[in-house]
């Protein structure tokens, strides 16, 4: 378990260190109520503006939430010992402090699931060995009802934009090979927070998610901060009645950049321990992600080289999490003479 004994190990930690300027809670950050007639439009807007929308009124039972949040507890709370015989992530299972193989740490410790239940990893029996039929079905029955909120949500998006068919985006996420994933993140709480004098121990540091999308739900505790268009750092409100929903580097790829992936992190905090359940939607390991043709204009070009989920999900993995993963995919649009305006 990632535990400091004294205020003296952060010296050994200073990777996980940053100086942060102090946040306020931002109030900006988009509700759509899925009930709304009008939601299509808000997804959309929500998506350009921000890259990320809170949702409201989503249809996902709130005990399916609090069992799940309950069942992932006891888990974190076991001995180290037995915790790491679901370890390490490779990259299904559990996971402490290292986020990837390429040097990232955090202040965290993690369960990451394949959402495929023909996909079972043998990590995953350990995971849900203490309570294997209360821990497993909380997380299938948290997944199911995250599923089918999704696939709305993705349908409404593609009605928002005003192109057809309105299951292209949420039949990527259907299919049987989709490669979409489940994680259980755990911060806990670090009273040594104290000794840093206004600086701030990074729980998972800054980057944007590869896949589609992807739908988070948290505590109460705050800690996630998303970059703003400018470069400001902002805090979200925690809700843990809601989910939030971001944009990630395929979609914004998919958009032709009219989506923005959005940039976020987590920080930790000094009394609370934070947990938080992520769904990434994942396409198909062979699929050919380039911009959807019924959202281009005429003459438009495209803003990047096509390329498959399998090919930019083994980029993303060698990368580190702040690397800036699109930009290997980026091609450069000859810039329009005067007399073609």
């Amino acid at each position: 378990m990632v535990v400091l004994s004294q205020p003296a190990a952060l010296d050994h930690l200073s990777d996980l260190i940053k100086a942060c300027k102090p946040t306020s809670l931002f109030t900006g950050i988009p509700v759509v109520d899925l009930s709304d007639p009008e939601a299509k439009h808000h997804i959309v807007k929500a998506c350009e503006d921000y890259g990320l929308f809170k949702l409201v009124n989503h249809g996902v039972p709130l005990d399916f939430m609090t069992t799940l949040e309950a069942q992932a507890l006891k888990f974190f709370n076991l001995p180290q010992s037995e915790k790491e015989k679901a370890g390490p992530a490779e990259p299904f299972g559990y996971g402490s402090k290292r986020i990837g193989p390429n040097g990232d740490v955090g202040w965290i410790e993690y369960i990451l699931l394949n959402t495929n239940p023909d996909i079972i990893s043998p990590k995953s029996l350990s995971i849900f060995k203490e309570n294997p039929e209360i821990f497993r079905d909380a997380v299938l029955d948290y997944i199911c009802a995250v599923k089918k909120m999704t696939f709305e949500v993705l349908e409404l998006m593609v009605d928002g934009l005003g192109i057809e068919p309105r299951n292209v985006l949420s039949n990527l996420l259907r299919e049987d090979k989709s490669d979409c994933c489940f994680r259980l993140n755990y911060y806990p709480p670090c009273p040594e927070l104290q000794a840093l004098r206004g600086r701030n121990l990074i729980g998972f540091g800054e980057h944007t998610d590869p896949q589609i999308i992807s739908v988070l739900r948290s505590n109460n505790t705050s800690g996630l901060q998303i970059s703003l268009k400018d470069g400001t750092w902002v805090s979200v409100p925690p809700d843990q009645n809601s989910f939030f929903i971001n944009v990630g580097d395929c979609l914004q790829v998919m958009s032709n950049g009219r989506f923005k992936s959005v940039k976020h992190r987590v920080l930790a905090d000094t009394t609370s321990s934070r947990i938080s359940m992520i769904f990434f939607g994942g396409p198909p390991l062979s699929e050919k992600i380039a911009p959807l043709p019924s959202l281009m204009a005429e003459g438009e070009e495209s803003l990047y080289k096509e390329f498959t989920w399998c090919e930019y999900k083994k980029s993303a993995y060698k990368s580190r999490l702040a690397d800036y993963r699109l930009g290997l995919f980026e091609k450069s649009v000859p810039m329009m003479s005067n007399s073609q305006f």
